[in-house]
């Protein structure tokens, strides 16, 4: 029998530990695919926690503590599986505490996802996240908006601010290919780790990046769209609202060819 872990601050969460988590929404976490035991992008995964516990909690756990509570997920496990690290503060919602509460690490590990496979059709709906650059729980329109997608006959959902500005999907970052460089959406969204562990890639590479603002009314002038994270550096996009986009395999290819030059890290 595989060996999955739920662990609160290293140790095996009980019932009673759980059970207030499963009424609760003010938290954060990161999400990663652990490969032989270690990972790709541990430094934004660990920077990423570290931020947003000082944006809910003004306190955040320090780094080497919660490589040590990694770390202990995995111990017994399998080498590949995929793992979730969510800080939460014991006093819960509608609360006020200060910094002197230190929040606590709930570490669930699972197997290990790749992403479908694609092409994905994606509809356009015009939303924006609170506070997007924080990776937050209880978000419900990320799913609301996937199941009514899914009901109009789309795979998923790209988000449109009030603006016009395509931003992100629901639990993707999206990025673009104008034939000689990759183009990646200006708008308030949230940093993934896959994306940033592909723009640093990219750059040792050699290969133009450009930030602009993207509308819908944009895309028949691009040559290819992808979506990524942490299951995947790219799952190709074929339709986004009721736009055709090109297919774009050397694209594709060369987004996994940068996300697998990233290395593998121990926690």
């Amino acid at each position: 029998m595989t060996n999955f872990a739920v662990q609160r601050n290293g140790r095996a969460a009980s019932a009673g530990e759980l059970a207030p988590l499963a009424f609760a929404g003010y938290a954060h976490f990161t999400a990663m695919q652990v490969r032989g035991g270690r990972v790709r992008g541990l430094d934004l995964h660990l920077e990423r926690l570290r931020s947003a516990s000082v944006e809910l909690f003004g306190v955040a756990v320090p780094d080497d503590r919660v490589r040590t509570y990694l770390r202990a997920a995995l111990e017994d496990g399998p080498a590949d599986v995929s793992l979730t690290a969510t800080v939460y503060s014991r006093p819960g919602e509608f609360t006020v505490t200060g910094a002197d509460v230190q929040p606590d690490v709930l570490v669930r590990t699972g197997p290990a996802a790749s992403g479908p496979e694609g092409p994905l059709a994606l509809a356009t709906v015009e939303y924006e996240r609170f506070l997007p650059a924080v990776k937050h729980v209880g978000e419900v329109a990320k799913t609301y908006f996937l199941r009514q997608s899914a009901e109009r006959g789309f795979d998923d959902a790209a988000f449109v601010d009030r603006r016009g500005r395509l931003s992100e999907a629901t639990i993707w970052n999206l990025a673009f290919w104008d034939g000689t460089a990759v183009v990646w959406p200006r708008a308030e969204m949230l940093g993934g780790t896959t994306m940033g562990i592909v723009r640093r890639q990219l750059d040792r590479l050699g290969v133009p990046q450009r930030v602009r603002e993207i509308t819908p009314a944009d895309l028949p002038d691009l040559s290819g769209a992808v979506v990524m994270n942490s299951w995947t550096p790219g799952v190709a996009v074929r339709s986004i609202g009721s736009v055709p986009l090109p297919e774009a395999p050397s694209f594709l290819e060369l987004l996994h060819r940068a996300y697998e030059a990233e290395p593998l890290t121990s926690p």
